[in-house]
């Protein structure tokens, strides 16, 4: 049982990768007031909670019933990504309202697809498997991404002293910095996807 928690973790930690989100979360949070930063940080991990969970619960099952596969999924999450990180990159200001009505930004990009990615939609879905896992050790696995979710609430509330330290010049080079990252990871995602989508034609 401990390897397994020590398993999924570890799986858990490198897909949500909570230092990451706290570097996209000051990004993107650096013009936002400490109570507007601390008010984003809390929906955006509640709002991933309900997605994680939520994927454990009946992710598998709404999938399958859909007739669409995990690696559609990566792929489209990684499309997702990839755009929004070329708007990063190349916007004068990501978070500067024009006259459409700014979005919730701790549901897009925040909660997802950066915190609950589709690597870790993927990945709690997998390792609760309802054929393979007991209702205990699925428990058990759910327990553990609320921990590293817990973790990462704080390292986001911690965002705002990184904010003071580099400016809103700082924030805004980091915000390229993140929009080029992210638009790499999400190449990662899609890459993936073809390369496992290649393994199962070959084994077939």
């Amino acid at each position: 049982m401990i390897d397994k928690l020590l398993h999924d973790f570890l799986i858990i930690w490198a897909t949500i990768d909570p230092i990451g989100t706290m570097a996209l979360f000051a990004a993107l949070t650096a013009k936002l007031s400490s109570k507007e930063r601390i008010k984003t940080a809390y929906k955006t991990i509640v709002y991933t909670v309900l997605i994680l969970v939520g994927a454990i619960l009946v992710g598998q099952v709404l999938l399958s019933a859909m007739g669409i596969s995990l690696i559609s999924f990566q792929v489209s999450g990684g499309v997702i990504l990839f755009l929004f990180g070329l708007q990063m990159v190349f916007s004068n200001n990501t978070l500067e309202k024009t006259g459409e009505p700014m979005h919730d930004i701790s549901v897009f990009p925040l909660a997802i697809p950066a915190t609950a990615s589709p690597g870790a939609i993927l990945a709690v879905i997998l390792i609760t498997d309802n054929n393979i896992y007991t209702v205990q050790e699925q428990m058990m696995t759910t327990a553990t991404v609320l921990v590293v979710l817990v973790i990462t609430l704080l390292l986001l509330l911690f965002s705002g002293r990184i904010i003071r330290i580099i400016g809103h010049g700082g924030a805004s080079l980091l915000t390229r910095i993140m929009g080029m990252i992210l638009a790499a990871l999400s190449v990662e995602f899609i890459m993936e996807a073809i390369g496992v989508a290649n393994w199962v034609q070959t084994m077939s």
